[in-house]
């Protein structure tokens, strides 16, 4: 599989990533770095949808149905050289179905991710899972 994506700036202006119809904004600037994402942030947000991605794709594999999923990511950012050093992940899956295996779902999550299996050659990353019953 190959994949293509640009992207723009303009001096003293913000970025834009442009990914089929879609334009993700990034700050490239100090007066929008409260506002939208750096590009670690976007890195750090690749690895999330990466996960949920792989929720969905295993939830039809292991047959087992959920509501919902969110993820909280965490980063440790080295100076010298600048460099990820510790990602930590927790990923709440809200279901009622007893087919939800965590381990399982956790293990292939971290078998199968293209993006997580390409940043754990260069940094550690611990996770866990959590499910919430639906009410």
């Amino acid at each position: 599989m190959n994949y293509n994506i640009k992207a723009s700036s303009i001096s003293n202006q913000d970025g834009v990533v442009h990914i089929k119809q879609s334009n993700i904004d990034f700050g490239t600037t100090s007066k929008t770095a409260e506002i939208l994402p750096n590009p670690v942030e976007l890195f750090l947000g690749s690895f999330a949808s990466c996960i949920l991605k792989n929720v969905e794709r295993f939830s039809g594999m292991m047959k087992f149905i959920y509501t919902k999923a969110t993820i909280e990511v965490n980063a440790t950012r080295l100076e010298n050289p600048p460099r990820m050093e510790n990602i930590i992940y927790n990923l709440t899956i809200f279901s009622n179905d007893e087919k939800l295996n965590s381990g399982l779902l956790k293990k292939n999550i971290e078998k199968f991710g293209t993006i997580y299996n390409t940043i754990k050659l260069s940094c550690s990353i611990s996770g866990t899972i959590s499910t919430i019953e639906n009410v």
